[in-house]
């Protein structure tokens, strides 16, 4: 068998690859991979417990306690108790946090058309809706939703 010929090998180098490209720019605003899809999810919601951060990214709750310490000490979240329930963290967007999306969001939109480039937007429309089907499967949500 040759590894290299299969969609599961091609979408791993991929999403390697993607990944190192995403990191190089976070760097310049201070932020690391995982990070972002963090902020992402409280610029959605602020306030979410830190249990749920972790159910909605797909990641195991002692990663997401990681990551939330490197924005805590980037100064971009904070990490409250909730006052009925001690066991229960609260994750806030801090004013740098908000700040911050103006500037992701224009690089988010710049890798975006960089990594689109050599598609057509048949291709581009194609590759999206299989990108999502996927995330569908292995996040195991109904695509009807």
């Amino acid at each position: 068998m040759k590894f290299d010929k299969t969609v599961s090998y091609l979408l791993w180098k991929v999403a390697t690859a993607h990944k190192n490209h995403l990191e190089k720019r976070l760097d310049e605003v201070g932020l690391h991979g995982g990070q972002l899809f963090v902020l992402f999810e409280l610029w959605k919601r602020d306030g979410r417990r830190q249990v749920d951060l972790a159910k909605e990214l797909g990641i195991a709750p002692p990663t997401v306690n990681k990551t939330l310490t490197g924005l805590i000490e980037g100064g971009f979240v904070t990490r409250d108790r909730f006052e009925d329930d001690a066991r229960s963290t609260r994750i806030y967007l801090t004013e740098q946090g908000n700040d911050a999306r103006k500037v992701i969001e224009a690089q988010w939109l710049e890798i975006e058309e960089e990594i689109l480039t050599e598609l057509t937007e048949t291709e581009r429309l194609v590759l999206f809706d299989l990108l999502t089907k996927l995330k569908h499967f292995y996040f195991k949500t109904d695509p009807d939703e």
